[in-house]
């Protein structure tokens, strides 16, 4: 996290929750707080600073007062699903100097405008970069919960879980998995760069920055490892099915044997 000093201002990044309710995002903020929408963003012009508040639940405030954020964070509740208690931030800076080009250096940014859209378009890679922290702590965190799991099979050939057990687990890691799959769109060029070309290049060196690709290629590498362990359990549950039948064949059979010969 960048130290801000008085000579710059302030980038807030807060992931708030799973994302917006959006039946309600009109009535709340469009029509409550006379928020502009672009896309899939909210822009909110506060006194000091401004809020870019994206559909997929984070916040990115520029200049924004810290108490400002909270007020605002909390006036939203009500249309944040899946809300975080907490909710995880970042900070950056920035400065505007018309005589620069745009630059980044040390969590610092040098904008050559005060435009809200050039602004917009670089909270995009910031946003982003919030949601895929959120989708690589929920992977490695259900990979290192599950880790035994390739342990037993590795020292004992099976797993120590009955059907039950093992289906509901194949449910949570489908659920988990899948979760993360249909939302991976969100980390796709932004199609507010559809209508705004000439704002791409810098979203893209600030996504750059951020190591946007290279993390999604890591991410898609988990996911690869929670399908193997999904796999692996659908072929225990198998064969933990085929036992079961197994045995109750042989019991039909041990039964059928003794009524043939004591009937």
């Amino acid at each position: 996290m960048v130290e801000i000093n008085k000579n710059l201002k302030r980038i807030t990044i807060a992931l708030l929750g799973k994302q917006l309710n959006l039946d309600m995002c009109e009535q709340h903020l469009v029509l409550g707080m006379g928020a502009v929408r672009y896309r899939d963003a909210y822009y909110i012009k506060k006194p000091v600073g401004e809020i870019w508040l994206f559909e997929y639940g984070v916040l990115v405030g520029w200049d924004l007062e810290e108490h400002d954020r909270q007020q605002f964070c909390y006036e939203i509740n009500a249309i944040i699903e899946g809300a975080e208690s907490r909710p995880v931030l970042e900070q950056y800076a920035y400065s505007i100097d018309i005589t620069r080009p745009f630059n980044i250096h040390h969590d610092s940014l040098d904008i050559p405008n005060d435009e809200p859209l050039t602004r917009l378009g670089l909270s995009h890679a910031f946003a982003q970069s919030a949601k895929l922290g959120f989708f690589e702590e929920k992977a490695l965190q259900l990979i290192q919960e599950n880790a035994y799991i390739s342990k037993q099979l590795a020292e004992t050939g099976k797993v120590s879980l009955n059907r039950r057990d093992l289906a509901k687990l194949r449910g949570v890691l489908f659920d988990t998995s899948s979760d993360i799959t249909l939302h991976f769109n969100l980390l796709d060029t932004p199609e507010f760069f559809w209508d705004y070309p000439e704002l791409e290049a810098d979203y893209l060196r600030m996504a750059k920055y951020l190591d946007l690709m290279p993390r999604i290629e890591i991410m898609n590498k988990k996911l690869e490892t929670i399908q193997r362990l999904l796999d692996m359990l659908a072929e225990q549950q198998y064969h933990k099915h085929s036992a079961f039948l197994e045995w109750i064949i042989i019991i039909l059979i041990a039964v059928d044997i003794v009524i043939y010969f004591f009937d």
